[in-house]
Parts: C-alpha cells; sequence; structure tokens
C-alpha cells in the first residue's frame, strides 16, 4: 500500500521557553542529538515515509532553517579544493538527503501555539490533501517511520481526518 500523505507541516516558528536561556541563540529544533539537530531527523523521517514536500513554518527573523536545508556547492568546491574527503563525502550524505524533497517556508508573525501555526501553512495545502504535522521536538527512532507506521493505521482503519471534516 503506497503511502497517500506526500506533505508535512513542520512548525519551528515557537519560542522555545521550555528551554531558555539556550533558546534565546539556537533554535530548539537545532539543538544537537547525538551527532545531527532534532529537525535533520524529522526531516529523515519524513522522506523515508514518502513525504516529497515540506512546509516549515518559521518566524519572521529565523533564517537558519531556511540556509540549513540549502544545498552549498561554493562549500564542496571549497572542501574539494583542500582535499577535505571525509567532510565533502558527510556534505554529500547530507545534500543527498534533500534530493526528491521540495521545501516551502511560510511566516508564522505572531507566536500564537501550534494550531495557529499550521493554519499558517494551510494556503498551501490543497482542501481535502492529506498533510502531516511534524514537531521538531518529537523524534521516534524506529525501522519503520512513526509517520509511516501511522499512515498504514489509517488507511486499514479509514480515519483519514482532513480539513473541513468532522
Amino acid at each position: 500500500m503506497e503511502n497517500e500523505i506526500k506533505k508535512a507541516i513542520i512548525p519551528v516558528a515557537g519560542l522555545g521557553t521550555r528551554f531558555l536561556p539556550l533558546s534565546r541563540v539556537i533554535p530548539k529544533e537545532f539543538f544537537p542529538v547525538v551527532d545531527k539537530p532534532a529537525i535533520q531527523y524529522i526531516v529523515e523521517e519524513a522522506k523515508k515515509s514518502g513525504i516529497k514536500e515540506i512546509i516549515f513554518v518559521v518566524s519572521p527573523a529565523q533564517k537558519i532553517t531556511l540556509n540549513y536545508f540549502k544545498k552549498s556547492p561554493e562549500l564542496q568546491k571549497l572542501l574539494t579544493k583542500r582535499k577535505k574527503d571525509q567532510l565533502l563525502k558527510e556534505l554529500k550524505d547530507f545534500e543527498s538527503l534533500l534530493e526528491g524533497i521540495s521545501f516551502d517556508f511560510v511566516v508564522q508573525k505572531k507566536a500564537l501555539g501550534d494550531g495557529h501555526a499550521v493554519l499558517q501553512a494551510a494556503k498551501l495545502v490543497a482542501k481535502d490533501e492529506p498533510v502531516a504535522v511534524l514537531f521538531g521536538d518529537d523524534i521516534v527512532d524506529s525501522d519503520i517511520p512513526a509517520l509511516s507506521q501511522l499512515e498504514k493505521t489509517t488507511q486499514r482503519e479509514g480515519v483519514f481526518l482532513r480539513r473541513g471534516s468532522s
């Protein structure tokens, strides 16, 4: 059974108040977990689950997410020139994560909670289109991604919730 959900919303515009004062300078989704930021685990799960488009909901001043998920050919050239083969391999491995996924960004001008953040992305989601909402502080380590497991269960039970349905 092919996954029906191809789009995910990832709200990352929050204030991160549980992690003050650190979250004043580093968004909590970029806190390291073992060897990479939490947000990278979320994007990896989305990709393994068949997601083709990710919509990040960001705050007005937030540029780190946009920059993190952008390819960097200049850095590749520099690493090649300096013969930093291991670093170049790691960068290319990371950038292969970006293959096959498009990234969109919408701005949440005021931090009014998760529901409001998701509504900011609604204009990029068709009325009857199924969409996943993934949060930057929910990481599940599993051979079968949690999102895929949830989708298979909802398909089996016939309980997809769509915008406008009750």
